[in-house]
């Protein structure tokens, strides 16, 4: 917005007597006169009546859109006994390009009406150049002091681009609210002094959920997504409740970074439907980050749902969309469904798939058992096959329990990735399933030769003021023996419904014993056992893993979820878990 340049005087605010002894502001210059005769009715005008006589004649000749002719009539209004501050009012919301005289016309009338603050709500939408005069007045008027008149200005300099005279108010007003702090924060941001902006964020007293809105606003408005949604984690985390500015902002941050991991906040589906649908324009990028969302929840058919809807829209998808809907095909069992969408990128849309939409493809027939198709859609891609496409299809061997595969595969993915633990660990699973320990003990060998490390698997609970971390027999915390005594209650419980350990999942070479105790131990256990402790009952039990939960603690989790009445939900790292009465809305297809 281009504001006008002038020289700031201090405003004279003469009294209502010295006005009458002047001449009056209405009545115009002999050279205005001659070039609109009209105005000479203003010098008799004695009503109300008449004036709007003479503005209806303005407008009907036009001359009304000259500054010079309006300021007479608004000043008329807003001065004269037979006048009308309102009416003032009126006038001054038509005139297109208010001047400062007129301006400062209408500050002297509000500054001797009985509701001088009402002048804050007139100027509002209305910014000028000569917000420095407005300062000047409330100065002089012993305004200043006035939170909300130190707000509203500070408003006014933000919004004009001059930041550093909104810090001097800011910084010189007595006692500054939660609003004063805000305003401060978004003049900085739409100035785009985001560093300024965050460091008074992070100094700011009391941050409420406004607080945090305008800034995860600052940052989506000027696509800075990361950072906005870095900072939706951060509030997540610090117990805010977001209000629906705030998830409006984080799905637009995760559709537009089109990344698989930035949708997973979407823990509460219904709540991101209900933000989703209230969005007045969503975009092809807002219904890819809402599929995949519903995706990664296993509510597959409603990501495909929302397809059809955002088809029947007029929107057309693109290759994020399709990522989203073959991964909700493929975490839903939807072989079918998913070979279809696949054929129509090309077919239908126009769309080239990529390497993501062939792992997804292989990840969908792999997890399904459908080894050989997975094999044939590796063979038929136009490119070389990347560490994730043969990670998914080992990935698959493990669940299958194909040894065989599962050893040619792995060896073609150690070539590719050598560094990477989890592929040492995903071969080893396979190894152990079928009792090869001496493979196993090889592979952990090449590990220590090649400097390769395991990431260890820790399992978190967030408990409102604290967040508890837990690792695979974990001895570390405070509350230790009451822990392991709840591991002793539920692991009873679990075995009177019938619950048998998974010894398989042990990858170590020890008696049936000590494996069932290594289970026991797993760091989601300690987590659940932690919750089930430290939550009323009925309460949902949230718990977070860094690696994908393992079949025997998924299963676990299942049964414990039905015995203690639990709505349990597990983010590992594919996806949300939500267990509920014995079952999992992954359809143990994970």
């Amino acid at each position: 917005m281009s504001t006008a340049r002038f020289t700031v005087s201090p405003l004279s605010l003469p009294s209502q007597s010295n006005l009458q002894n002047q001449n009056p502001p209405w009545i115009p210059t002999p050279q205005l006169l001659c070039k609109y005769p009209i105005l000479r009715h203003l010098s008799s005008c004695k009503t109300l009546k008449d004036l709007t006589q003479i503005h209806a004649q303005t407008i009907t000749t036009g001359i009304f859109s000259d500054n010079f002719v309006a300021s007479r009539i608004l000043s008329f209004a807003a001065l004269s006994p037979h006048g009308s501050i309102p009416y003032a009012r009126f006038l001054f919301y038509r005139i297109r390009k208010p001047d400062i005289f007129i301006a400062n016309t209408l500050i002297r009338a509000y500054a001797f009406s009985p509701t001088p603050l009402m002048l804050l709500r007139v100027l509002r939408s209305r910014l000028f150049g000569w917000v420095r005069q407005f300062t000047l007045m409330c100065s002089n008027l012993g305004w200043s002091s006035e939170v909300s008149v130190s707000n509203f200005l500070v408003q006014m300099y933000a919004s004009c681009g001059l930041i550093e005279s909104a810090g001097l108010v800011f910084d010189r007003t007595p006692e500054c609210d939660g609003a004063s702090w805000n305003i401060m924060i978004g003049g900085y941001l739409k100035c785009g002094v985001f560093k300024s902006a965050r460091r008074m964020f992070e100094a700011m007293p009391d941050r409420d959920v406004v607080s945090w809105s305008v800034m995860i606003n600052g940052y989506v408005q000027e696509s800075r997504f990361k950072e906005g949604l870095g900072l939706f984690q951060d509030m997540m985390g610090e117990k805010i409740e977001p209000n629906e500015s705030v998830l409006v902002n984080a799905l637009s941050a995760c559709a537009h970074l089109g990344a698989m991991e930035q949708g997973q906040w979407i823990e509460s589906v219904e709540r991101a439907l209900e933000v989703f649908h209230k969005m007045k324009e969503k975009n092809v990028l807002a219904w890819s980050a809402m599929i995949n969302g519903l995706a990664i929840n296993g509510q597959g058919k409603d990501a495909l749902n929302l397809f059809s809807q955002m088809e029947m829209q007029g929107v057309k998808p693109n290759e994020v969309t399709f990522i989203g809907i073959l991964n909700a095909c493929s975490h839903s069992k939807l072989v079918d469904e998913g070979c279809s969408f696949f054929h129509s990128m090309t077919s239908i849309y126009g769309l080239k798939p990529n390497a993501h939409h062939h792992c997804c493809m292989v990840d969908l027939y792999g997890r399904a058992g459908m080894l050989d198709q997975a094999q044939t859609v590796i063979k038929s891609m136009p490119f070389k096959p990347n560490s994730a496409i043969w990670g998914a299809l080992l990935n698959a061997c493990r669940i299958h329990g194909d040894t065989e595969l599962g050893e040619q595969v792995g060896k073609r993915l150690l070539e590719l990735d050598p560094n990477h633990g989890g592929r040492y660990v995903l071969l080893s699973n396979i190894y152990a399933a079928c009792g090869r320990w001496d493979r196993v003990a090889e592979l952990r060998r090449m590990m220590r030769e090649r400097q390769v490390s395991k990431t260890p698997g820790c399992s978190f609970i967030d408990l409102g003021d604290t967040i508890h971390e837990f690792v695979a027999g974990d001895s570390s915390h405070p509350q230790l023996e009451m822990i392991y005594a709840k591991l002793g209650e539920m692991s009873q419980e679990l075995k009177a419904a019938g619950y048998k350990p998974d010894t398989g999942q042990v990858l170590l070479d020890m008696d049936e014993e000590e494996k069932e105790t290594a289970l026991c131990h797993h760091s989601e256990k300690l987590a659940i056992a932690f919750g089930l402790i430290k939550t009323d009952p009925g309460t949902t039990i949230r718990i977070t893993k860094n690696l994908r939960v393992c079949a025997d603690c998924h299963s676990a989790t299942k049964l414990i979820s039905k015995i203690y009445n639990r709505e349990i939900i597990v983010r590992d790292r594919c996806r949300f878990h939500h267990f509920r009465d014995g079952s999992c809305s992954c359809m143990d297809f994970w």
